[in-house]
């Protein structure tokens, strides 16, 4: 199993303020699963202490491989939800893990 890590720092954009970014990103990514027979699992979470170090959120999409992976990044729907976090996140890191 692949595990593809991801977290952001978001910000005020798009008429939304931060947290109403989050919520949204949250949606759309949940919503993704039944859209993509490539996922095996995702879970998005909310950072729930404040500190100004924190990411602000974490994603975590489980697929079987790196080949299954990369078919969820350049699937249509998933384009669509990353498209929007790019206009409302200033910083971004990743972690690709076998498991």
């Amino acid at each position: 199993m692949l595990k593809h890590i991801v977290m952001w720092k978001f910000k005020d954009a798009e008429g939304h303020t931060k947290d109403e970014n989050i919520d949204i990103v949250k949606a759309g990514l949940e919503a993704l699963p039944p859209k993509i027979g490539h996922i095996k699992k995702l879970t998005f979470l909310k950072n729930q202490v404040d500190c100004d170090r924190n990411f602000d959120a974490l994603l975590l999409v489980e697929t079987e491989n790196a080949e299954e992976l990369e078919k969820y990044k350049v699937h249509p729907e998933h384009k669509k939800v990353a498209a929007y976090v790019a206009k409302v996140t200033e910083g971004r890191g990743a972690v690709d893990i076998f498991d």
